[in-house]
């Protein structure tokens, strides 16, 4: 069967919804989406942590992130839908530091950049999340010994980050693109780029369909380099599927107050609530977590390790207090498309005339989606709107040239 689209995205997750949404939004185009799986979120976005958070290095990357969570913080006016399933959930975001002079600078970076921020002591952090421990000193992973606990850290809160639920978000958008005009075609796996001059001309399937287009956005996550090499595009970047482990436990009872998104480097773990705070999520900041590369993004192992959850919950406890075991622990893993350049996707137009990429998020990409679809569907359709993320174009370019960077992990 042959059709025709003025616009192919190849990837159902949270970015080529974004990217679909934001182009209909904007033009008359029509927008086919390509899902190769039964449903969407069966890449990256449905195990994704989803945490919002503001904070990075570069500072193109927080404005990134200020307009992607923007994006959620306005979920309904995002999607122009009156009542969408996904809700924002603000719980600020506290990265405790590990001595008395963490994070300088940061709180007045942030706020240049019009991100909310403060500096928070023990005791500060002590009233406002009763139930973290302020202790700065690692655990013995080694031996599993206890330690007398020390504070005197400088911790740095960003008010604002929140989370929301990927599988929310993910029938939302559907919902919205569809409403727009979009369609959306799944167990529809792209296998040919037809292509002519340097440009490109449409896309066959692997049920043997064919797509006639002027315009491919690659938006397929792990699967990224296969479309890049049906292409016959020259790929520079390291864009690897690495294999991701999430824990997943019911909340104590007993644990007191209000628990933020954390990011505790003493320990190498990241948590946060999770379903209205009945549950809490734990992962890895570490990137030695970050290196099991999956050859066929089809087929890995979709739970944690039992090392992995044993350790992540050992320094869970040693934060939050005592767990119960004998309660139901859950794991599951999922795949980033980690750029080991750099750690920094790619974005934009390629030396094929008409064939986009949106590859190699590294763990960032869910916060980053509603920005990523405004950027692209700017660059697409020649057409800005209000609220279009202001960053030069060049600088998550394919042919940039990589960062320099301190750490090749999540906390880029």
């Amino acid at each position: 069967m042959s059709q025709s689209a003025d616009v192919v995205i190849v990837g159902g997750g949270v970015i080529g919804l974004c990217v679909a949404l934001s182009i209909a939004q904007r033009s008359r185009l029509s927008v086919t989406i390509l899902e190769k799986g039964l449903a969407t979120g069966e890449g990256s976005t449905g195990a994704s942590s989803a945490v919002c958070r503001f904070r990075y290095s570069k500072q193109e990357m927080v404005e990134l992130a200020r307009d992607g969570i923007a994006g959620y913080q306005n979920w309904a006016d995002y999607l122009k839908c009156s009542s969408p399933l996904g809700k924002y959930q603000r719980h600020g975001n506290v990265w405790l530091g590990l001595n008395r002079h963490a994070y300088e600078g940061e709180v007045e970076r942030l706020g240049k950049l019009g991100v909310r921020a403060s500096y928070l002591d023990d005791a500060a952090l002590s009233e406002l999340y009763p139930a973290l421990n302020r202790c700065v000193r690692r655990p013995k992973f080694e031996t599993g010994e206890a330690h007398v606990c020390r504070g005197g850290g400088r911790h740095l809160l960003e008010f604002d980050s929140g989370y929301m639920e990927p599988g929310d978000v993910l029938v939302d958008l559907v919902n919205a693109c569809r409403a727009h005009g979009v369609t959306i075609r799944f167990r529809s796996e792209a296998t040919v780029i037809k292509q002519s001059g340097g440009t490109v001309k449409g896309l066959g399937l692997a049920d043997g369909d064919r797509i006639t287009t002027g315009v491919i956005v690659n938006a397929a996550g792990p699967w990224c380099g296969r479309l890049m090499l049906a292409a016959g595009i020259d790929n520079p970047w390291p864009l690897l599927p690495t294999r991701v482990q999430i824990v997943q436990i019911d909340r104590p009872d007993g644990l007191e107050g209000n628990i933020p998104i954390c990011a505790d480097p003493a320990s190498g773990i990241y948590f946060r609530p999770a379903r209205d705070g009945h549950q809490i999520i734990v992962g890895s900041l570490l990137e030695k977590d970050e290196r099991e590369h999956i050859t066929n993004p089809d087929s890995f192992l979709r739970l944690a390790d039992d090392k992995f959850i044993r350790e992540k919950l050992f320094a869970l406890e040693r934060r939050i207090g005592k767990i119960d075991y004998s309660k139901t622990i859950r794991s599951y893993s999922g795949l980033y498309t980690i750029n080991k350049a750099d750690v920094h996707p790619v974005i934009g137009p390629t030396p094929l005339s008409g064939f986009y990429v949106a590859n190699g998020f590294s763990g960032h990409g869910f916060k980053l989606a509603p920005a990523i679809g405004r950027l692209l569907a700017a660059q697409i359709t020649s057409k800005s709107l209000p609220g279009d993320p202001q960053i030069e174009p060049e600088f998550l370019a394919f042919d940039r040239a990589p960062f320099r960077i301190e750490t090749n992990s999540v906390l880029a």
